[in-house]
């Protein structure tokens, strides 16, 4: 018999993998069975709303009607924030929708409640903020000097910036 030309390979040969990847057939069953086709709306609710209103409101569930065009999405709203969130609906329905890519969203409904439940106090999972060190004054300055005979401001600002990151890259 002949030997195959390709063989998918084991998960020995593979080596090692993402951890996103690990979780991302769990994450995907779990958002569709609350009606989100994309996890992404979950997993980076503060880049699509913006950290405004991120911070006072969560999505809980899309739902769509049988045979119509577009869904309703469940929004969370944290306390007496409600009628603000309410004023902003067209905003959050825009970038909600610019994340799908199509009109997919054509009601929002809100639940006034606590954005963690009725559960009793716990807190919220937030990534930690990233703490970026301080630069060493020696690149700066080199970095300085690097992008000074440049005549436009802004350039000579983002060359600066380049010249930093590239100068105080970890040597491998």
């Amino acid at each position: 018999m002949a030997k195959p030309l390709f063989t998918a390979p084991t998960r020995r040969e593979r080596g090692f993998e993402a951890a996103a990847g690990l979780v991302k057939d769990s994450l995907r069953l779990a958002g569709e069975k609350r009606g989100f086709a994309l996890s992404r709306l979950l997993t980076q609710w503060e880049e699509i709303v913006g950290a405004d209103l991120a911070r006072i409101t969560r999505p809980v569930k899309m739902g769509y009607a049988q045979g119509g065009f577009g869904g309703t999405l469940v929004v969370l709203v944290n306390g007496a924030h409600a009628p603000m969130v309410e004023m902003q609906k067209d905003r959050l329905r825009e970038r909600v929708n610019a994340c799908y890519g199509y009109n997919a969203v054509s009601r929002v409904s809100f639940t006034q409640t606590s954005a963690d439940g009725f559960a009793e106090g716990q807190a919220a999972f937030a990534p930690a903020p990233r703490k970026k060190p301080a630069p060493d004054p020696e690149v700066v300055a080199k970095a300085a000097e690097t992008a000074a005979p440049v005549q436009d401001e802004g350039l000579r600002a983002a060359l600066e910036v380049l010249a930093r990151n590239v100068l105080s890259r970890a040597k491998t």
